[in-house]
């Protein structure tokens, strides 16, 4: 069985357990996901201004949920938020995150731009760029790492992360991971919903989140 059957039916079992969920193997936290999307190495995350920190450029990109902030460090995507308030607003939050401010990019021949098109066409399931995960560290981390190991048109409860990610009571902490993800979309947060079925608020935005989600659903492989 291919590694996006056995991802599956892993988060099936979690699920369906009689006695109550059991921890998964730790995994890696280099392992690439289930969805093709590269994750980068563990490094800790700085904030502090210096000369040799990775250069951050922007673009702006159209979406059907609105303009989208792409965000691209040497390293990988490093940002990618659907804006909720204005460009400067925005583009300040990130400067005091990455202890300098992003330049824009005028060039739109990007792989990953094409990419979100093509999702939102529904002629693509899965991501193929590499993350920069250096603003996250720690449990959210391993979080945010389980969250992208969910398979397209799958969802998973914020415990059944927490059990992924290591640490079973934390479902809370999932939540949090997933409302303050740099990286939206790619890094599917929205495939994450509550152990009761509902779908939660996606940071105050549960219209996005029940678009992807029906997105998924009508294009979702056969089989799957």
């Amino acid at each position: 069985m291919g590694e996006r059957g056995s991802t599956t039916a892993e988060f099936r079992r979690i699920r369906d357990t009689p006695d109550g969920p059991a921890v998964p193997p730790h995994v890696h936290p280099a392992r690439a996901s289930s969805a093709g999307r590269t994750l980068s190495p563990r490094k800790e995350c700085t904030h502090e201004k210096d000369e040799h920190m990775t250069p951050t450029g922007f673009r702006i990109h159209p979406t059907p949920l609105g303009d989208a902030l792409v965000l691209t460090s040497d390293a990988g995507l490093i940002g990618f938020e659907f804006l909720a308030a204005p460009l400067g607003s925005a583009l300040a939050a990130w400067a005091q995150r990455l202890g300098r401010e992003p330049a824009p990019i005028d060039d739109d021949a990007d792989s990953l731009l094409s990419q979100v098109d093509e999702y939102f066409e529904g002629a693509r399931t899965t991501f193929e760029v590499a993350l920069d995960l250096s603003l996250v560290s720690g449990f959210a981390r391993e979080a945010l790492e389980a969250v992208s190991r969910i398979p397209y048109g799958e969802t998973a409860s914020y415990g059944e992360i927490a059990i992924e990610a290591g640490s079973p009571r934390a479902h809370r902490a999932v939540g949090s991971a997933c409302a303050h993800t740099p990286i939206s979309l790619v890094i599917p947060a929205h495939r994450v919903i509550r152990s009761d079925g509902s779908i939660g608020e996606y940071g105050g935005r549960p219209e996005h989140k029940r678009y992807l989600l029906d997105l998924e659903a009508a294009h979702r492989p056969a089989g799957v």
